[in-house]
């Protein structure tokens, strides 16, 4: 139960409403419990003593105490669950952002082998199933243990025998709900795992639907699915029969049970002349033993809830316990755009080594390119150079600072990248650009626009810069979200500029615009290009070929093509 400790804290942090919420829900049963005792004394002390001469004014007076009880009870309920509600909320709420923080801070390999789907479901599934938790299942495990106390007090101070009965019960109810878990625990879990199979298969069609369709595959991805949903269907119908068997007809049996036992026995033993129950005891004994089972069958139903919450918040913690990346206190208070590999070797896994003995001196202003076939160590250096990763031996030096000392967000803020897969909000044009940085002006984003070509796209959309685009811009074009992505790294006027083969998508009139743009804004900017076509890099002042995590060849293009080896064959194979 280290999970239930550690959820506590975030409920304290809220104290005050919850245990506000806790007390009214315990008002809630004290005024539910009077009732009944109220009734009784109607019976006995007014109506059969009345014996034909009733007098109404004083069952009047308790008939209105029972009404306010009543009502008061509604009003307490209603702030009781306000309260809960709140304090479980905000809790959350303090749990979710933790969370989202933690995961800001968290490496890029953690997210290698994970999907980033499981890491949404921590932030928003899980954390709802803690709320319930907080806001229903301890207010209601709570509420029904008082209930149950306050019942078997008052039935023992009425009829000791009545309440050892109770009590005698109360194993039996136990045991039914441990069985009932073992046995549905297992379909649900199957019924969970076929629910988010589904989810998925039906994320994956709508985003592949294309595909799906010009290959005619729609009748395969049916059989597909409904493969899964029979799957589903099928533990959902054996949760339908344990139910029927153990459920709701059970606990109505057990209840009929006991209740005629405790009949038989007033019957046989307490209506003689000596320990004959009165009208209104009887009355108040039926009543609050039919009450005294349903908090008890409510505990064995929150249980299944319970294993969930449970469950969820060891998710939630194991994400928390995931290590994070050091915040490193070094600060680069002035760079001027000199970056220089020294003997650099980096490996993923620490066993394969992806780059090896890495030496490159790239001055400020000057263009690189990193060409090369795939898996040949490009992208690699690009992740180093923003430090997603760190080397395995050697450093990366800006100026004369080893990144290893610089804060990450502090070396990032002299950087912009464009990648080959540019990302579209849905949000306007301008957010888009500026990313909510209101530090950059509409103007400037209206001119890195144009700079890089964007014009004609601006021109045509009739609101400009505040058209409000759609998710992943799918209204617009490879080459225009591309332009876009390009504008939004101009907007930030980096030092260093990184384009991860960003031309690759662009059409060959839209490239000439962009190759014109990057030659201007290239100017006193230091600039790493990793391009698939030669053609878009005969301008850099590097051209650093790689092999196998190597450098084999580097020299700016004339050089190369005058070396004529690897780099001249790939030029003039890709130029016919």
């Amino acid at each position: 139960m280290t999970e239930m400790k550690r959820l506590i804290p975030y409920i304290l942090k809220f104290k005050g409403p919850f245990i506000i919420g806790l007390i009214l829900l315990f008002l809630m049963i004290g005024f539910e419990l009077i009732g009944p005792l109220i009734s009784a004394s109607i019976i006995d002390n007014h109506i059969r003593l009345g014996e034909g001469n009733i007098v109404l004014r004083p069952i009047l007076y308790l008939i209105a105490l029972f009404l306010g009880l009543k009502l008061m009870h509604s009003v307490v309920s209603y702030f009781s669950l306000i309260y809960l509600v709140s304090a479980g909320t905000k809790a959350i709420q303090q749990m979710r952002k933790d969370v989202f923080r933690h995961v800001q801070r968290l490496p890029i390999k953690y997210f290698d082998n994970l999907p980033a789907g499981k890491v949404v479901a921590r932030i928003t599934n899980d954390t709802e199933s803690i709320l319930e938790l907080f806001t229903s299942v301890i207010p209601m495990i709570l509420s029904s243990i008082l209930t149950i106390v306050s019942i078997v007090t008052i039935v023992f101070l009425i009829n000791t025998w009545t309440g050892i009965i109770m009590l005698l019960s109360i194993p039996i109810i136990i045991l039914w709900g441990i069985i009932y878990r073992k046995y549905s625990n297992e379909n649900n879990h199957i019924k969970r795992e076929k629910n988010s199979e589904m989810n998925a298969m039906i994320n994956e069609s709508i985003n592949g639907m294309s595909i799906i369709q010009v290959f005619n595959r729609e009748e395969q991805i049916m059989n597909e699915f409904e493969e899964v949903n029979q799957a589903y269907y099928r533990s959902g119908a054996s949760l339908v029969k344990l139910e029927s068997l153990m459920g709701e007809n059970l606990a109505n049996s057990i209840r009929s049970l006991v209740f005629a036992i405790l009949v038989y026995i007033f019957a046989s033993v307490f209506l003689s002349d000596s320990t004959a129950l009165t009208v209104g005891t009887m009355y108040l004994l039926v009543d609050y033993i039919t009450r005294f089972f349903n908090p008890l069958f409510n505990i064995v139903g929150q249980l299944s809830i319970f294993e969930q919450a449970r469950v969820a918040a060891n998710k939630v913690f194991e994400l928390l316990d995931s290590e994070a990346e050091e915040m490193d206190t070094g600060h680069l208070d002035d760079f001027s755009g000199n970056i220089r590999f020294k003997d650099v070797s980096f490996s993923y896994d620490g066993k394969r080594e992806v780059l090896k003995n890495i030496n490159l001196d790239v001055t400020k202003g000057e263009t690189v390119a990193l060409v090369g076939h795939t898996g040949s160590g490009k992208s690699s250096i690009i992740n180093l150079l923003m430090r997603f990763y760190d080397p395995s031996q050697g450093g990366i030096y800006f100026d004369q600072e080893n990144t290893k000392t610089i804060n990450k967000q502090n070396l990032r803020q002299y950087m912009s990248i464009v990648l080959q897969d540019p990302f579209i909000y849905s949000g306007s044009l301008l957010y888009n650009v500026r990313l909510n940085n209101e530090d950059i002006s509409e103007e400037t984003v209206e001119k890195a626009l144009r700079d890089v070509g964007a014009g004609p796209l601006l021109d045509k959309l009739e609101d400009g810069i505040h058209t409000q685009l759609t998710e992943r811009g799918a209204t617009l074009s490879l080459g225009e979200r591309q332009l876009i992505s390009f504008a939004r790294a101009l907007a930030f006027n980096p030092r260093v500029l990184v384009l991860d083969e960003a031309t690759s998508n662009i059409d060959s009139e839209t490239e000439q615009l962009i190759q014109y743009a990057m030659k201007v804004v290239s100017h006193n900017r230091t600039t790493f290009i990793i391009a698939h076509r030669l053609s878009t890099i005969q301008h850099a002042d590097q051209i650093v070929l790689l092999d196998n995590g190597e450098i084999k060849e580097r020299g700016n293009h004339q050089e190369l093509m005058d070396l004529n080896q690897t780099y001249s064959k790939m030029y003039l194979m890709q130029m016919g």
